[in-house]
């Protein structure tokens, strides 16, 4: 399979090279070398000998023959001449990030059918162009920026570059990790249902994200969408929902958004899990690659916020989440065990006076129950210990754990959980999406 390569070739030509830190055809290079890419890299640049301490090549033509992937840095307009080199050395497959094509306007447009037909007459896959490029953290091949290099479930597939960056720093930076990651720019060729059927076979992929903002295509998508959430999890974000949201996505990457409604209509149908904005795309990626699969919908949450605790029952009643009665006898258990304080229902409030072993034994006392099929643990004050309990407690029920407004304690507790691979929400109504993506 051509598109394979995009992801796994054993060597990469950087076409556009640059010595200058401040230019993408640095940076790529670099990010390569840093990330350890494990095949071969070669700069091209004619007005350059060796960048970053690699031999440079003065052309495709002259890099060691049967290239298998050529990133492409270059002003728009010499991207044809490049493919025709791509072809001369046996390249299948071009990532063009250069931008200046059809999200230009009608003379972008021409060039953009041009590089297309280009690459179809010289039997070339192309990836863009206007666009940031890939990332396979297996095997090092970081061909885009930022440079990340956290190997984890989630692998990411969206028409913006910038959201592609946030959702890889933000899964880096929590432990979470990366698999793969594509950015489609102006989706010439390559689009998102071509890398959706990559993923569905890939194993290190937990968990698709997606952005989109147009789907031309629109049965290849939900085709290859259905395949792909028969294998894991699919989770979308449409961009250009409301009408003039529409308007800037034509001008983005000239894609056409197309009536909204519709689109949800046909996720649904097909088994993906819709979300409304980039921060609930980001973290129910996150707790769908983390937190084990539930046996069902039955919820308690256990909070020392009585606040938090009512965003959360607020959020719960617009999904499909059942918040249960507690079990009886687990009443009768709780009762004995918890100041006279703690409000006994669900949600379970342990108050302002709570501490770690109070929530230890609420947690122990309702994971004996079958009826009680998913915690959310609302941490709303700075208790020490907390993440100990979590930790102890993490594999024999899910648990979506919430901390929000303990200061400085909070933050260590968190990262305890954070370095263990444990997923940590600061928002109760988003911890609820959370348990209803599960």
């Amino acid at each position: 399979m051509t598109i394979r390569k995009l992801f796994e070739p054993n060597s990469v030509a950087v076409v556009g090279a640059s010595r200058d830190p401040q230019k993408l055809g640095n940076v790529v290079v670099k990010n390569l070398i840093e990330a350890d890419f494990e095949g071969k890299i070669y700069p091209v640049n004619p007005k350059a000998d060796e960048i970053l301490g690699l031999k440079c090549y003065s052309s495709l033509e002259e890099a060691p023959k049967k290239t298998q992937l050529a990133v492409i840095v270059i002003p728009a307009e010499r991207v044809p001449s490049v493919l025709e080199e791509c072809h001369e050395n046996n390249v299948t497959n071009a990532i063009i990030i250069s931008g200046g094509f059809s999200e230009k306007g009608e003379e972008g447009k021409e060039l953009e059918e041009k590089v297309l037909d280009t690459a179809e007459e010289m039997g070339i896959r192309i990836l863009g162009p206007n666009c940031q490029g890939i990332n396979n953290t297996s095997n090092g091949l970081c061909a885009s920026w930022p440079l990340i290099t956290k190997e984890g479930p989630l692998s990411i597939v969206t028409q913006s570059g910038t959201i592609a960056a946030a959702l890889e720093t933000w899964a880096q930076e929590e432990n979470i990790g990366i698999a793969k990651t594509a950015i489609l720019g102006n989706k010439a060729d390559i689009d998102e249902a071509d890398i959706i059927d990559y993923l569905a076979d890939d194993e290190d992929t937990g968990v698709i994200g997606l952005y989109l903002e147009g789907v031309e295509k629109g049965r290849k998508f939900l085709d290859a969408a259905r395949v792909a959430s028969k294998e894991k999890p699919v989770v979308v974000l449409k961009g250009g929902r409301s009408e003039r949201g529409a308007e800037a996505v034509k001008s983005h990457t000239q894609s056409f958004s197309g009536k909204y409604e519709i689109f949800k209509s046909a996720c649904r149908q097909e088994g993906l899990i819709e979300v409304e904005n980039v921060t609930e795309l980001y973290n129910v990626c996150k707790g769908i690659a983390k937190i084990p699969e539930p046996e069902g919908k039955n919820t308690v949450i256990i909070t020392s916020s009585g606040g938090s605790g009512i965003l959360a029952v607020d959020a719960a009643e617009d999904l499909p989440v059942e918040l249960i009665d507690l079990p009886e006898k687990s009443v009768e258990r709780l009762e004995e065990i918890l100041p006279q304080e703690c409000i006994i229902d669900n949600p379970l409030d342990l108050t302002g006076s709570v501490n770690a072993e109070m929530y230890d034994e609420a947690i122990k006392i309702l994971a004996r129950y079958k009826d009680v099929q998913n915690l959310v643990v609302i941490s709303g004050d700075p208790i020490s210990g907390i993440a100990d309990v979590i930790k102890k407690r993490y594999d024999r029920l899910p648990l979506v754990t919430v901390m929000l407004g303990m200061g400085e304690v909070g933050t260590e507790e968190e990262r305890k959980l954070v370095d263990a691979g444990i997923p940590v929400f600061s928002d109760p109504s988003l911890a609820m999406k959370v348990v209803s993506a599960l």
